[in-house]
């Protein structure tokens, strides 16, 4: 099962690398379920991980003149404070059970990852749909004004909070948010993404200092070199394979993995 991991390690980065999200999406349920990590531990795991991976490959399209810098800081400015807010006062008060109803108990940890199946449910929706860059496109990504600018503080400040919440980067919600309303090219859009989910999690990951006495480090900058290596692969086919036509095979992967979770955790726990 730990080849499997470490093999998915790779490919999580390739998707980074080849469409700017996903990332997280199979970080966690690869911790879990391949590698028997706690998963409260382990978003705090894949805040590492996926923050990490997204550095580098951020690094790699700004050497490309793929990040456009207003729009992160818009963007990214209320992600950051929307994951510190998430972690520090929001995740210690979900209770442990949430629920139990006779035999039924739903602890925490399942809730969590029934979340997160649900999280990539609606995920695999908008990699499957239509690529957004499809639509047509605004040759000026700072038009839009007054509401522009509020629609992506909101959506920034959402993203934030499923980063914080959930460990996921929230790729998915970003690059349409900059391809859509922001009418970035998809090759910006994807590095603006990886710049903004870099700051999210790592951003996490340091307010998480009350589980580095239990992280295993060693695992962890195993699995950390093999999901770089994948994002550098990823970012170096991403010239030559368009990602969007790889998007929604990835995408009903994910879909039947997030309605295999979600079945897992509800009924067979």
């Amino acid at each position: 099962m730990e080849i499997i991991g470490y093999a998915g390690a790779l490919v999580m980065g390739l998707c980074l690398g080849l469409i700017g999200s996903g990332g997280a999406i199979l970080t966690v349920p690869i911790l879990v379920y391949l590698f028997g990590v706690e998963p409260l531990l382990a978003t705090t795991y894949s805040l590492f991980i996926v923050g990490l991976t997204s550095l580098v490959g951020a690094t790699v399209r700004a050497g490309a003149g793929h990040i456009h810098w207003p729009l992160t800081l818009t963007f990214g400015i209320p992600s950051v404070v929307s994951v510190f807010l998430t972690r520090t006062y929001l995740l210690p008060l979900i209770p442990n059970p949430i629920l139990q109803a006779g035999t039924f108990i739903l602890s925490r940890s399942s809730f969590l990852l029934a979340l997160f199946a649900v999280l990539m449910v609606f995920s695999s929706f908008s990699m499957i749909k239509n690529p957004p860059n499809q639509f047509p496109r605004n040759s000026n990504p700072s038009a839009g004004g007054y509401w522009h600018v509020i629609n992506m503080l909101l959506k920034g400040f959402l993203v934030g909070g499923i980063t914080g919440l959930l460990g996921a980067g929230g790729g998915f919600l970003i690059i349409p948010a900059l391809v859509l309303i922001a009418r970035l090219p998809m090759q910006q859009a994807v590095g603006t993404s990886l710049v903004i989910i870099a700051t999210n999690s790592l951003t996490g990951f340091w307010r998480d200092y009350e589980f580095h006495s239990r992280i295993n480090w060693p695992f962890l900058v195993h699995f950390s070199t093999l999901a770089v290596i994948g994002i550098l692969l990823g970012s170096s086919l991403a010239r030559k394979i368009s990602g969007d036509k790889l998007k929604p095979i990835f995408g009903y992967f994910v879909l039947v993995m997030g309605f295999y979770i979600l079945f897992k955790e509800l009924f067979l726990s």
